[in-house]
């Protein structure tokens, strides 16, 4: 499937670590970044004796807008509303790794914000450069969730809607035959949003976010299949004192 995101693919065929870190500084700046790892002992009972047959080596760093001048000829081909679109992505810095000699399989997203709405949809990265580099139409994704987020001072919210309820039901047909198939292999597939702000968090819309002691810090950890199936229930308020 040409937009089958990563986010997607890891769950589909390996176990896999998900963490999305926000810092937050007073003036309302701040970092996001999301990493992707490919957690080894749960890949390792899914590949068997493939595991040690592995060979490949790719360590590649780049930032969005590099995509966007290399291939210019074909992102001005796009639709004034979908070149803003890619805008909101040129500063995010990306790092790929697939090393099968140090077993290290690891996609790193980073991007410096001046207001936290300016945070795009990091799960969407490496597939909107293929989209400029192949000049792929964007009509023709499969994506079916999409992530916001606000931040007005006092009241954060992490905002996820459902965009295409075809593609939400593939995703869930295909979540349970994996689950049907792997589900006794007890695989690690962690989803984890660590948040950090400038001021103590006065309440926070799920009960099972963990507030660190000094009230400015939360984690919230979910099952990475069962955000597939339903994305929306990552949404979260937080609300500061």
């Amino acid at each position: 499937m040409k937009y089958l995101s990563i986010f997607l693919l890891l769950i589909s065929f390996t176990g896999c670590q998900v963490t999305e870190t926000i810092t937050i500084n007073p003036d309302g700046s701040g970092v996001v970044e999301m990493k992707q790892d490919r957690e080894e002992n749960s890949y390792m009972r899914l590949a068997g004796e493939e595991y040690t047959k592995e060979n490949v080596f790719k360590d590649t760093t780049y930032i969005f807008k590099d995509y966007i001048n290399k291939y210019n000829e074909n992102f001005l081909k796009y639709l004034p509303e979908e070149q803003q679109l890619f805008q909101k992505y040129a500063n995010v810095k990306v790092h790929t790794k697939r090393s099968s000699f140090e077993k290290e399989y690891r996609n790193e997203f980073v991007l410096h914000f001046n207001a936290v709405s300016e945070i795009p949809d990091l799960y969407k990265t490496e597939d909107y450069a293929s989209d400029i580099e192949h000049n792929y139409a964007l009509s023709a994704e499969n994506h079916y969730f999409r992530i916001g987020y606000n931040f007005d001072g006092k009241t954060f919210s992490r905002l996820v809607s459902i965009i295409n309820e075809t593609e939400l039901e593939k995703a869930k047909k295909q979540s349970k035959e994996f689950n049907a198939k792997y589900g006794a292999l007890k695989l690690v597939q962690s989803y984890v949003l660590n948040y950090h702000f400038p001021r103590n968090i006065k309440s926070v819309s799920n009960s099972k976010a963990f507030i660190s002691a000094d009230k400015r810090s939360l984690t919230l950890e979910f099952l990475l299949s069962d955000c597939l199936q339903d994305p929306e229930m990552t949404n979260l308020k937080v609300v500061l004192e």
